[in-house]
């Protein structure tokens, strides 16, 4: 597990400076890791603790770096954009392939182990250069309308994609064999890992009043 976890967050995630909060893992009741209920609610509930997360900071506090090689909020924020765009390209690439159900049996890592180990930050590693942040976003807003309209396009591919499609696609990847349907719960696990970091900026000395 604890090998799967460095891969996974080598993948997709940058050197930050503590481990931190917890982000549940639950959604609605009634709903289980796997069917496509899961994977919406799980899509609403990182998003609206992204939007709360960063809701009101001024600039001064989304520009704000704890340590000179620390991400700010506004680094965070515009990664979790970024990584999301790249992700879901690869997605589309994977389902535009043939179906492969045979290798289903190749997969090892549970969807509930993925949401786990990518949440965890007490895993650190650096970020590929295609997602790197350049601090684009001054304000909320904006960076908010490019995260919505992002996350609306994502939404509409799981809605109208069956879940059986979803997991006869598998791909391998740095954590092993993964199929669509965990390809794409990487990806909002993925943002509420950020948002996990991008509490900690929040609650770290020297962390503008406003």
């Amino acid at each position: 597990m604890k090998k799967t976890a460095i891969l996974i967050v080598s993948f997709l995630t940058l050197t930050a400076f503590a481990p931190g909060y917890m982000l549940s893992t639950s959604v609605k009741s009634g709903t289980e890791a796997g069917d496509k209920q899961f994977l919406l609610d799980y899509y609403k509930e990182t998003a609206k603790k992204l939007t709360g997360s960063i809701k009101g900071l001024s600039k001064d506090q989304l520009g704000y770096q704890p340590k000179p090689e620390s991400w700010s909020i506004n680094q965070c924020l515009e990664h979790i954009i970024l990584t999301e765009a790249f992700l879901f390209e690869n997605i589309k690439k994977l389902m535009e392939a043939p179906a492969n159900p045979e290798r289903r049996e190749e997969i090892k890592i549970t969807d509930e182990d993925l949401i786990k180990t990518m949440t965890d930050r007490s895993y650190k590693a650096k970020a590929p250069e295609p997602i790197q942040p350049a601090s684009t976003y001054t304000d909320t807003k904006t960076a908010l309308k490019d995260f919505e309209k992002q996350r609306k396009e994502i939404l509409k591919f799981i809605k109208d994609t069956p879940i059986e499609e979803l997991r006869n696609h598998v791909a391998d990847s740095p954590m092993g064999p993964i199929d669509a349907y965990q390809y794409t719960l990487l990806i909002a696990a993925h943002g509420a890992r950020h948002t996990l970091q991008i509490e900690e900026v929040k609650e770290s000395p020297g962390f503008p009043a406003k």
